[in-house]
């Protein structure tokens, strides 16, 4: 079985939790977003990608100045969030989202779509490289990017290859382990600066009086839309006997060295494409 030792458990502990930490996704819905000069609106869901397993847009519900309508919001145009208040302050002022390319927010959203949102904006691309943020793990560096770069694609993929999915769609799907059912999916927990998803939250009850684990989606075999399921490549047996999750508990790297000890799997802060580079 693979072991992390305890020495470099300690080293990550210390580096790479001073700031970052992983919340939940359930919790950011309803979060006020703001531009420099007033607010946008609240955040009605998130859209991920099913191919990196990472965030990439806020759908916003706006108010009236927007017609009340949706929005697509990118990490890379975050300022500093602020946690306590639930507010995502934009580095965007309110008529730049305003103009921004309509978009229908309940039908997928097509790899053109974001060309042209990222060309509206000025960013480059995120896809089509070696990070899960174009060359590294963080939006913010493609923000940083935006004004002193052209906007590049990379050899990516065709314009209308859909990897976008919702997060409110995903929620209740079932988990499929190797052998038989496991429970359903109830939510995804993200790291809060590079906005990847960290966690599937599994919830059991239906076997075992509520007990909630976590699952790294990297350990997802596929999902299948069209039957509402997502396959693992755990049994059932193992995941029953992994480490709880207890919900509203700081997930902090003593338990996730447990929890990847007890799968003997490589945690993901020592595979991260681009984590090196911030």
């Amino acid at each position: 079985m693979l072991m992390i030792p305890a020495g470099v458990c300690q080293k990550c502990r210390e580096a790479d939790r001073k700031e970052t930490m992983l919340r939940s996704l359930k919790d950011i819905q309803g979060y006020q977003v703001n531009a420099t000069d007033g607010d946008i609106g609240t955040v009605a869901n998130i859209l991920f990608d099913d191919k990196d397993w990472a965030i990439r847009y806020l759908v916003v519900e706006t108010g009236g100045f927007f017609d009340n309508h949706r929005v697509l919001i990118s990490p890379i145009s975050f300022g500093e969030p602020d946690w306590s208040a639930k507010q995502f302050p934009l580095a965007l002022t309110m008529a730049k989202v305003k103009d921004s390319p309509g978009i229908d927010t309940d039908k997928p959203v097509s790899r053109q779509h974001e060309r042209d949102l990222h060309g509206y904006y000025g960013y480059p691309y995120y896809w089509g490289y070696s990070g899960i943020w174009g060359m590294g793990a963080y939006p913010s560096m493609l923000a940083n990017a935006r004004f002193d770069e052209p906007i590049t694609a990379g050899p990516g993929p065709a314009l209308y290859d859909v990897h976008l999915r919702s997060a409110a769609e995903l929620r209740g799907y079932h988990i499929q382990g190797s052998d038989d059912a496991i429970g359903h999916l109830e939510d995804l927990i993200i790291d809060d600066e590079t906005w990847a998803v960290r966690y599937l939250v599994i919830d059991t009850s239906n076997w075992w009086f509520g007990k909630k684990v976590l699952v790294s989606p990297l350990w997802a075999g596929k999902i299948s839309w069209a039957e509402r399921n997502v396959y693992v490549d755990m049994s059932r047996q193992s995941i029953k006997d992994s480490p709880q999750w207890i919900p509203g508990e700081a997930i902090d790297r003593e338990y996730e060295t447990d929890l990847y000890n007890y799968y003997g799997r490589p945690p993901y802060w020592s595979i991260d494409r681009g984590a090196d580079t911030k």
